[in-house]
């Protein structure tokens, strides 16, 4: 290790955590082994393909249809 650094030569980068929102949300277990099997398959993490899947549907702007069986 050096006895000093000269800053001013490193590259600033951007803060990948920005725009991050860490939550807790509850799926069902069907849904996490879903996601999991696919996150092996494409070597992408599950929590990833989760939240490209969700920012898929926000950019298309899709709406779930429920319809309540009495």
């Amino acid at each position: 290790m050096r006895k000093e650094y000269d800053l001013k030569k490193l590259k600033p980068r951007p803060n990948p955590y920005i725009g991050k929102l860490a939550i807790g949300i509850n799926l069902s277990s069907e849904v996490i082994t879903y996601f999991k099997k696919l996150a092996e398959q494409t070597g992408v993490p599950y929590q990833k393909l989760i939240d490209l899947y969700l920012l898929d549907c926000v950019k298309k702007k899709k709406k779930l249809s429920l319809k309540w069986v009495a």
